[in-house]
């Protein structure tokens, strides 16, 4: 029997975020994440309590179901898989199967789960840290959202190996506020970027 990966949705749009930012890319999302459960009733206990996606639930299908709904949605080169968190799901076989029909692939990680294996089958590996537990350690672009962070605890991340750093405010009733905050931070170093979540100003999916 072939295998099935639990998929929330697959859409078109733009890449709002980040160093693709603008970017047509059909999003592949994964069902399920490691750092919670996607449940209200759960979040306060969440390693990650800020996640502003809906990644319960979905249907399952194989790679090969997959790649067909890409297709079928035609025109962009890239295609994203995200969640959730992507690498508790995503392996070889269904990265040799988008990639045969001449795809670019792009990862959005949490970072706490390996993915050297991997590696050599995704063009763009953005990482978004959630939690100090770091697996990932390099990549095109590390995405920290900011949440009122410190200078100090920002500037801790440069010591990775990503090509590229974005600052992202969090969405939000704060959203004014932490816009303020990354801003000055922006203005006073030379290393990060800011990434605002166009898709969201826009009305995107």
């Amino acid at each position: 029997m072939a295998h099935r990966y639990a998929i929330k949705e697959i859409f078109r749009t733009l890449q709002g975020e980040g160093g693709l930012a603008g970017t047509p890319m059909v999003f592949v999302r994964f069902a399920g994440c490691n750092l919670w459960s996607g449940r209200e009733e759960d979040r306060a206990s969440a390693r990650c309590d800020f996640c502003d996606t809906d990644f319960i639930g979905g249907e399952r299908l194989t790679a090969q179901e997959i790649a067909g709904r890409v297709i079928a949605l035609a025109g962009p080169a890239w295609v994203c898989f995200t969640g959730g968190e992507p690498a508790l799901q995503l392996d070889r076989a269904l990265l040799l199967e988008v990639r045969g029909h001449g795809y670019k692939v792009a990862i959005e990680t949490n970072g706490t789960l390996g993915l050297d294996t991997l590696r050599p089958l995704i063009d763009w590996l953005c990482m978004s840290p959630k939690t100090p537990d770091l697996v990932v350690r390099s990549g095109e672009e590390l995405k920290l959202i900011y949440r009122g962070q410190e200078p100090a605890a920002i500037r801790a991340f440069e010591v990775l190996g990503f090509q590229q750093f974005f600052l992202q405010p969090e969405w939000g009733p704060r959203y004014d506020e932490l816009l303020a905050g990354a801003l000055q931070f922006l203005q006073e170093q030379p290393r990060w970027r800011l990434s605002l979540q166009v898709h969201k100003l826009l009305g995107l999916p």
